[in-house]
């Protein structure tokens, strides 16, 4: 057997692949003759807020191409492992792999070394990532992902935000991503509360994806002829769950019942 799967020398399953298969890693890719612009996928808004215990990581469902809607049921939110996620935006295909990747990274250190990365580990390993697709984000093939996790030390949710060059940014309370970023932030803004339950957080941050797609094209909103609904993932003491269709569904329908009579939504109250 090849001493290079039996003895990578590294907890790092990137670095083994990037020398036993280099042409496997999407950050690895051949740089374009020119960029491709619009003419590939782009997944849009992320959403992610702390609440007691946790955090809350929410994505919409749309994919385009410019102008067009490429996919109408893209998922952009993924568990990456047993108290974290990420969420992608930019380049979908590209994003998809780099989350997928990111999973076996996280694995794959956790059977060589015997024990999970800190959750500032975690962050890190995904800012190197990140900063090997610098080539091709230059390109316009750019992926800027969310990642959120529970952090046992501290018991309570993290989240970390990235640039292109890599990051890390730990942000406070909440951050989005995406297109539809500047809306979702500001509809967080005045609906965020500190230490608010899962549920209500999950509310709030559902409030934030539908005002987005209020005003952006490329944010998908829930499709009810469709039955398609945000992708939305809590993650606290007891792990990753991703909440169901029938769960994410009722939280929508109250959403739309009271978007009837107030189509704005909810306002904070002044103090």
């Amino acid at each position: 057997m090849n001493n290079l799967f039996t003895n990578t020398g590294s907890s790092s399953f990137t670095e083994f692949l990037g020398a036993y298969a280099p042409d496997l890693l999407p950050t690895r890719a051949q740089a374009l003759a020119a960029p491709v612009g619009d003419q590939i996928p782009h997944a849009t808004t992320i959403v992610a807020a702390t609440c007691a215990g946790g955090v809350v990581m929410a994505g919409d469902r749309r994919a385009t191409s410019g102008n067009m809607i490429s996919q109408r049921d893209i998922e952009k939110v993924f568990r990456t492992d047993d108290y974290s996620c990420i969420g992608i935006a930019g380049t979908a295909s590209t994003g998809i792999e780099v989350a997928r990747l990111y999973r076996v990274e996280l694995e794959h250190y956790e059977k060589m070394e015997g024990r999970s990365l800190s959750t500032e580990g975690k962050a890190n390993r995904l800012a190197t990532m990140i900063r090997g697709n610098l080539a091709m984000a230059m390109q316009g093939l750019v992926v800027v992902p969310l990642f959120a996790a529970y952090d046992p030390d501290r018991d309570a949710g993290r989240i970390f935000g990235y640039d292109v060059g890599g990051g890390p940014y730990e942000q406070r309370q909440y951050h989005t991503i995406g297109s539809g970023s500047i809306f979702a932030r500001g509809s967080l803004k005045k609906l965020y509360r500190e230490n608010a339950s899962a549920e209500d957080t999950v509310v709030t941050c559902l409030q934030a994806l539908y005002d987005a797609a209020d005003d952006d094209s490329a944010t998908g909103g829930p499709d009810v002829t469709r039955k398609i609904w945000p992708v939305v993932a809590v993650i606290n003491s007891d792990g990753f769950r991703r909440l169901s269709d029938e769960e994410v569904a009722e939280y929508v329908q109250g959403i739309l019942d009271a978007r009837m009579t107030d189509p704005d939504g909810p306002t904070a109250p002044l103090r």
